[in-house]
């Protein structure tokens, strides 16, 4: 039986890609930086090395993603893809963001040129902005004040669902078939943050609306909700590129691997609505 390794086993991408897995048969090894609570879990800590070596004996194939909350992307991961190597892995999936190939030099496309470079088979999955930031990151504003509050204006992003990035992955990882290529991943469809806010209210039953806010107030809240200054100031970045347009584009990626249509945002408000009940 082919054994995969899945970093970020338990984050949003990463659970739903185990289960995937697991329902094909197949042996899963569930990464975890914390105490282990399943017999099918193995303790990695990417950021000092430690169980990453035991992590990847007999591991056919890896999914393989920085934890956030870090830009230093390269210096975490690179040292992972040479360990996959040395262990015999066939083949490595990696997962960075829409965007992440566009500056040679930025810390994500650094990991994407190291595992093209390693002479082991890959794929490279991009994904735009998930649906589930809205039942997650940005979901505190929809709880208290019944608003999505976020710096981008007007502008539209083709928001993936985090369940077809998993579906995506999981394909890859079985097979050989496209071996070597790289796909940004996006919805079907480019939404700005009024019409979100309206699907998940006719979800909900509540009343849900969007407020453009300052970067200066995004930055006070993600300091305020204990994220780091460098990774918070991050953050605000990529939600400036949003504003300026660069979320909109969408690509047929998903329906080419899966063969059908990705998730629409009505599906997944659907799916999720309990969350922001309350």
């Amino acid at each position: 039986m082919k054994r995969f390794l899945v970093i970020g086993a338990s984050g949003t991408v990463g659970s739903e890609l185990s289960k995937i897995l697991q329902t094909m048969g197949l042996e899963v090894r569930k990464a975890t930086s914390k105490q282990k609570t399943a017999s099918d879990q193995v303790h990695v800590d990417l950021l000092t090395g430690k169980g990453v070596p035991e992590a990847l004996n007999r591991i056919d194939g890896l999914f393989l993603m920085a934890p956030p909350g870090h830009v230093n992307q390269h210096e975490i991961l690179n040292p992972v893809i040479d360990q996959a190597k040395a262990a015999g892995v066939r083949k490595i999936v990696l997962m960075t963001a829409m965007g992440a190939n566009a500056i040679e030099t930025a810390p994500f496309r650094q990991v994407e040129i190291k595992l093209e470079k390693s002479g082991v088979n890959y794929n490279i999955i991009r994904p735009n902005w998930f649906m589930q930031n809205f039942n997650t990151f940005w979901i505190q504003g929809i709880l208290s004040a019944g608003k999505i509050f976020l710096p981008v204006e007007k502008a539209k992003g083709s928001f993936i669902d985090a369940r077809d990035i998993a579906a995506v992955a999981a394909k890859l990882l079985t097979s050989d078939q496209r071996n070597n290529q790289d796909f940004d991943l996006t919805g079907d469809e480019a939404l700005d943050h009024d019409q979100v806010a309206e699907i998940l209210s006719k979800a909900t039953g509540k009343k849900i609306s969007y407020e453009n806010i300052s970067p200066a107030a995004m930055l006070e809240g993600l300091l305020q909700a204990g994220l780091g200054r460098p990774y918070s100031e991050f953050l605000l970045m990529i939600l400036d590129f949003f504003r300026q347009g660069y979320a909109q584009r969408t690509t047929d990626s998903v329906k080419a691997i899966l063969g059908r249509d990705p998730i629409r945002f009505e599906k997944y408000a659907q799916d999720y609505r309990t969350a922001w009940k309350g």
